[in-house]
């Protein structure tokens, strides 16, 4: 098996078209995901703040009650 043999895997040339269009989808594939990061960010913080609200009534519950206990 010679080199002539083998046959060579040249890259197809894109069109001007073609190219624009990649550009284009790879742009919009760019905004969607930074949109689902800033959705699952927004989301952790939410849920953050809600268990640090919910940590902080369960902390000043157990005071209060503890405070009731020593009287």
């Amino acid at each position: 098996m010679t080199r002539d043999d083998i046959q060579r895997h040249e890259p197809k040339k894109l069109t001007q078209a073609e190219r624009e269009a990649r550009k284009a989808f790879a742009a919009q594939k760019a905004e969607k995901a930074l949109s689902e990061y800033e959705k699952a960010q927004r989301e952790f913080h939410a849920n953050r703040e809600r268990l640090k609200a919910e940590r902080l009534a369960r902390e000043a519950a157990a005071s209060k009650t503890s405070s009731l206990q020593d009287s």
